[in-house]
């Protein structure tokens, strides 16, 4: 994956529910409103060792799970599939446009693209 705080924040958006409270609330903090291990230790009156084990136990957690299922890597294949079926579409509908001007070569072309925009969401 691109950089360490993309790869974590797909980790917490896939398998962020299965942390305890306290890991879910440290890990927010730290990946996505960028508090420092210091402002977080701070204002929960613990150290910043402590913040920093929740935070690498949190990680820990989610990397073996993704490791076990491969969700996420089967997501990410998925999208550029799907970015690539949606692109395949519209250079069909922009040919048809020029050479063709087939209403039914415009309707399937509508459909792939339709039909993989939802696959997406």
């Amino acid at each position: 994956m691109k950089n360490q705080t993309f790869r974590m924040t797909m980790l917490y958006d896939f398998y962020g529910e299965i942390l305890t409270e306290r890991q879910r609330e440290f890990f927010d903090l730290y990946y996505n409103e960028d508090l420092s291990l210091g402002e977080i230790a701070e204002n929960y009156g613990i150290s910043r060792q402590g913040v920093r084990d929740v935070i690498v136990r949190a990680e820990a957690v989610m990397t073996e799970i993704e490791d076990k299922t491969g969700i996420i890597k089967r997501f990410m294949g998925r999208k550029d599939k799907l970015d690539a079926i949606e692109d395949a579409a519209r250079q069909i509908k922009e040919m048809n446009v020029r050479r063709f001007e087939n209403p039914e070569l415009e309707r399937l072309a509508d459909v792939i693209a339709r039909n993989a925009a939802a696959l997406k969401e």
